[in-house]
């Protein structure tokens, strides 16, 4: 059974830099697409960035391009979410996904195994 364990987050000030990681156990991260999620209170679940299997290619929200950046290793079997310039907005529980379509689509539905998540958040 595949697992995804989220850590790194935690409360920092508007501003700062947090890196997450998600270690991937029972499974080869490079058969993966990874994409980070984050959910707000009251507010659905929703893409933040994402990368493709080999590393290749990433993507990411509008609101985090040029903010953030996800990277892997696969030889270690984890993801990383590199946040920087911090904004209260970013506020959110952030959540790992893997997707083993061979086409990740980076849609929050087509995910198949996810974290437990781990809370970010920005004060002002």
């Amino acid at each position: 059974q595949v697992q995804l364990v989220e850590s790194g987050g935690g409360l920092v000030q508007a501003g700062g830099s947090l890196r997450l990681s998600c270690v991937v156990s029972g499974g080869t991260l490079s058969s993966y697409a990874m994409g980070w999620f984050r959910q707000a209170p009251g507010k659905e679940r929703e893409f933040a960035a994402g990368i493709s299997r080999s590393g290749g290619a990433a993507y990411y929200t509008d609101s985090v391009k040029g903010r953030f950046t996800i990277s892997r290793d696969n030889a270690k079997n984890t993801v990383y979410l590199h946040m920087s310039s911090l904004k209260p907005e970013d506020t959110a529980v952030y959540y790992c996904g893997a997707d083993a379509n061979p086409w990740a689509t980076m849609r929050l539905r087509d995910f198949d195994y996810w974290g437990q998540g781990t809370q970010v958040t920005v004060s002002s």
